[in-house]
């Protein structure tokens, strides 16, 4: 390793410990890897690439230091939320939609037959030609 790739993992752990205790110094204070990022003063994307590791460690200890959850997962917890109930109520719809086809289904049979006996009974003059149905 070289030495600005220990610096940046020096800045990286000191970073987590002042976040984790509620000391931030050049962040929003935020259990992010943004926040994190900003506080050790390294670009996110060298967390995510080149200190995995040290990403993976922060969200650990945020787990297990703090009895909150991170921002990140309260925002999707709630998302995941808002779609479940979203998707009850499509399948409530398609349900009641589904319903009337059936019906209109059912009306229409009963039209058509009613059209039929009414042609029955009704009786055309000889120079009407009655068109052939489909």
């Amino acid at each position: 390793m070289n030495q600005q790739h220990q610096d940046e993992r020096a800045r990286i752990r000191e970073a987590i410990n002042r976040l984790l205790t509620g000391r931030a110094a050049t962040s929003s204070g935020s259990l992010t890897i943004v926040a994190l990022a900003a506080e050790a003063g390294v670009h996110r994307m060298v967390l995510l690439r080149r200190h995995a590791d040290l990403k993976n460690e922060f969200y650990e200890r945020v787990r297990a230091e703090t009895p909150q959850v991170p921002e990140v997962e309260t925002r999707l917890r709630k998302d995941v939320a808002k779609l479940k109930e979203r998707v009850s109520d499509l399948v409530e719809e398609n349900a009641s939609l589904k319903d009337q086809v059936t019906h209109l289904a059912l009306a229409g049979a009963v039209l058509a037959e009613r059209l039929r006996k009414a042609d029955e009974v009704v009786r055309l003059p000889d120079n009407v030609v009655r068109l052939p149905q489909p």
